[in-house]
């Protein structure tokens, strides 16, 4: 493409949020940029933007964040995140054109990324490339750290994964089942959803009922019909849970710890019902994790990115033997990209959301 000149469509920040993120929160821009890396620019690539991740972390880089992990979004600039992508120029020796690689980008149709630390390189080109946002991307590694890392599971034990449906919770369900435990995830909905077709016949599903019939969960509910979080633990484990993957926190964490077993694991992956609140909510019974000798965890997954070769290695072979699957909710064109986004906050997604940019 050398020095071509194209249009580049682009969803901007438009300034920090407060609550729950609204779609006029974004804006969408066209600039233009020059398909080659600036001369004064070393170790970059520019790319062609084929996926994007929607990730509920991403709601805190809309607000302004002091002493985080990560930093806040820059208003009038591109949103940033998760993506997969083609590269059209290099000033990287490691990158050459034409390399898909999947890593942080811009939400628009071309990016220059001049920070390639967290860019990989895709290998299995033979599995979908969307993949490389959940599955075989950052949600899949988190999965897997969170679950066999930190958790050790052990065989016959009970496990609790809450926002189940979600890009993270479907796959520690079935990480957990082919650890011969037993699994019970929460969801927000019990709306039926497309799943997939079968001779070209729509077959659909509940939210609820895709955690037991394609994911393989032993049990599944809807937290918003449960008026007692506390009841309904113990109505799905009356013996109590050895292990509790987080996903949610607030009243959740709080009931879980009462069911907790005595030397639990609490692998703590997220808190996604107190990203929209001014003031967080607390957590009433922590004196549970020193009674029950309960090891609890936090992990962010850039420290764990050094572990993505093993992941790999355990979790392709699964996917071509058909012991794992995957569901993602695709969201078509990158104007699509605001409601799909903001649609994580209220559970309307089912899998992993993604947003397709281009096909090439």
């Amino acid at each position: 493409m050398g020095d071509e000149v194209m249009s580049n469509k682009q969803v901007l920040f438009k300034g920090y949020v407060k609550g729950f993120p609204q779609e006029s929160d974004m804006i969408l821009r066209t600039s233009i940029i020059k398909l080659k890396v600036p001369e004064d620019c070393r170790d970059a690539v520019l790319v062609k933007n084929l996926y994007l991740s929607c990730d509920p972390y991403m709601r805190n880089r809309m607000g302004i964040l002091e002493g985080s992990y990560i930093d806040s979004f820059t208003p009038d600039s591109p949103m940033k995140g998760y993506g997969v992508a083609r590269i059209v120029d290099s000033s990287h020796a490691n990158f050459n054109k034409g390399d898909l690689v999947w890593g942080i980008t811009g939400w628009e149709e071309y990016s220059l990324i001049t920070s390639t630390e967290g860019l990989f390189k895709i290998q299995h080109t033979d599995l979908p490339l969307s993949y490389y946002t959940g599955l075989l991307g950052m949600p899949g590694i988190t999965a897997y750290v969170g679950f066999y890392e930190i958790c050790s599971p052990k065989q016959g034990e009970t496990v609790f994964i809450s926002a189940a449906s979600g890009a993270v919770g479907q796959l520690v369900g079935q990480f957990a089942k082919l650890s011969g435990c037993y699994v019970v995830g929460s969801a927000g909905s019990n709306d039926k959803v497309y799943d997939y077709v079968i001779y070209d016949i729509p077959i659909f599903q509940f939210h609820v009922d895709l955690l037991k019939n394609k994911f393989g969960f032993d049990d599944a509910f809807n937290y918003k019909e449960e008026p007692d979080f506390n009841a309904a633990l113990k109505r799905y484990f009356p013996n109590g849970i050895d292990i509790y993957f987080e996903n949610v926190g607030g009243k959740m964490l709080d009931a879980v710890l009462l069911n907790m077993r005595f030397h639990g694991r609490i692998s703590a992956c997220g808190m996604i019902s107190q990203y929209n609140l001014e003031e967080l909510e607390g957590v009433k019974n922590l004196f549970n994790v020193v009674t029950k000798r309960i090891h609890m965890k936090g992990f962010v997954i850039f420290d764990h990115y050094h572990l993505y070769p093993k992941f790999l290695d355990t979790v392709v072979p699964l996917i071509r033997e058909g012991k794992i699957t995957y569901v993602e909710d695709i969201a078509e064109g990158l104007e699509s990209a605001p409601s799909a986004l903001v649609g994580l906050f209220s559970g309307r997604n089912i899998g992993k959301q993604v947003v397709v940019v281009a096909r090439e």
